[in-house]
């Protein structure tokens, strides 16, 4: 089993400890670490701080999900989705929310804003060639396979 080192920072050592929420989540829940409310406008982006860092195997990636009830039922999500933390990045994980609702949305301390995963990464060989084998679908694309 590969080990994830994790850092909590002094502001959120009570707040949590990253959990999964239920026995077959493939996630765990990213928490706002603010000592305040926030508010996110309609059409606006927040950047919401998690209060942690990570140390990962350098064949590893973390990868920042929307969690899909904020998203259905308030039109909150993760901008860059999804987002993706490196290996050897080691700030304090944060999440870029964005507001696609017509309505003010309020974040409040250790409210569950996001969801991360971690995933194993392959190391690839990149190599330089003038053709690449034809396939049936060649080069289209954006719709190209129908609906």
């Amino acid at each position: 089993m590969n080990k994830i080192f994790i850092k909590y920072l002094n502001e959120s050592k009570n707040l949590y400890g990253l959990e999964k929420a239920t026995k077959g989540s493939a996630g765990f829940d990213l928490l706002a670490s603010i000592n305040g409310p926030l508010e996110i406008n309609p059409g606006s982006t927040i950047l919401v701080p998690c209060g942690f860092s990570l140390q990962m195997p350098t064949n590893f990636e973390a990868q920042v999900r929307p969690r899909s009830g904020l998203a259905l039922k308030n039109c909150i999500t993760v901008l860059n989705t999804p987002g993706t933390i490196d290996s050897d990045y080691r700030g304090e994980i944060c999440v870029i929310l964005i507001n696609h609702s017509q309505e003010s949305f309020k974040i409040s301390r250790g409210m569950r804003i996001a969801q991360i995963i971690f995933k194993e990464t392959p190391e690839v060989d990149l190599v330089e060639v003038n053709e690449l084998d034809n396939t049936k679908r060649g080069s289209g694309g954006f719709g190209s396979t129908g609906i």
